[in-house]
């Protein structure tokens, strides 16, 4: 499995993206896997998502560099976090390809995706109309895609089930490129956050979307 893409967000923080070549035996070879792992496995009915799934873990290995073994586990909100590390993760993947994305310091969220047409049938799922009239978003596929895996990336990076993409996330007008940022309000409970995400898009038509910021803390 080679790694496509690393980079140091900060000095604290990586992201990485991974081409999965590889066949099943070949990424389990490269795991340390406990029973109840092993029972996750053994659910999946279609061998993409075994692919996807060991494919994450291998990289978030290569990415913590350590032979000791990695307790990933999920909330009940279904968010990633580890058990015996202090790094927060978050983790995606699409098609051929896996991501990863690590930090310290800070809460994370990432998101990448195949870039299809067919996302402008469901467009006004994810965006209000204030969105929908900019002109980078509209009805240009990739701006669509960049807002997508925006709001992606932000649910992942709150980790908290009640995040509407619609209702809660709204994207500020940005200039669309094939590698840039935006900002986006966020409303949550704590507060309204503005928070920026940066995103880009792959020689091979995948979009890609990261974000990284202080955790929320609620309120008591």
């Amino acid at each position: 499995m080679p790694v496509v893409y690393n980079k140091n967000i900060d000095e604290h923080s990586v992201l990485a993206i991974w081409k999965i070549e590889e066949t099943e035996a070949e990424l389990l070879a490269g795991l340390q896997l406990k029973q109840h792992e092993w029972d996750i496995i053994s659910s999946f009915n279609n061998g993409k998502r075994m692919l996807h799934w060991l494919s994450t873990r291998l990289l978030l290995r290569t990415l913590l560099n350590t032979a000791e073994y990695i307790d990933c586990q999920f909330d009940p909100d279904g968010k990633p976090y580890l058990t015996n590390s202090d790094y927060k993760i978050s983790l995606s993947h699409s098609y051929d390809y896996a991501a990863v994305m690590i930090s310290k310091d800070n809460a994370v969220g990432v998101d990448i995706e195949l870039i299809k047409h067919k996302i402008k049938s469901i467009k006004h799922k994810f965006l209000n109309d204030v969105e929908l009239a900019q002109r980078q978003i509209g009805d240009n596929t990739e701006g669509l895609y960049v807002c997508w895996c925006a709001k992606e990336a932000i649910y992942k990076w709150h980790g908290k089930k009640g995040l509407e993409f619609k209702q809660h996330i709204h994207i500020k007008p940005f200039k669309l490129k094939n590698e840039g940022s935006l900002n986006a309000l966020v409303e949550l409970p704590t507060g309204t956050r503005e928070l920026t995400v940066n995103y880009f898009k792959t020689k091979d038509g995948y979009m890609l979307g990261y974000v990284q910021a202080p955790e929320v803390i609620a309120k008591r």
